[in-house]
C-alpha cells in the first residue's frame, strides 16, 4: 500500500515555522482542492494524480520519498 506523509509534513513546516498550517492553506497555495488533500490525509490508500504529488513535493519543498511510502501489506509473501 501506498501511504502519505502530508500529515508528518505538515507538522515539521509547522514546528519550523511556528505556527498552524491548515489544508486550507495548502489548497490555496497549490491549487489542489480541499476535498482532495483531506482525502489524502485520511482514506487510507487514497489514489491521486501525479500532478498533486508535484505540486505538494514543490509546496513542501521535498522529495517524492519524503511524501509518499510504500508500506507491505500484512497479507503479502
Amino acid at each position: 500500500m501506498i501511504r502519505f506523509r502530508l500529515r508528518e509534513l505538515m507538522a515539521e513546516r509547522q514546528f519550523q515555522e511556528g505556527r498552524l498550517i491548515t489544508v486550507n492553506e495548502i489548497s490555496s497555495a497549490t491549487g489542489i482542492h480541499r476535498i482532495t488533500l483531506s482525502r489524502i490525509l485520511n482514506k487510507r490508500g487514497y489514489n491521486t494524480h501525479t500532478d498533486n504529488l508535484d505540486l505538494l513535493c514543490t509546496y513542501f519543498k521535498c522529495r517524492i520519498e519524503q511524501l509518499i511510502e510504500h508500506v507491505p501489506d500484512d497479507h503479502s509473501d
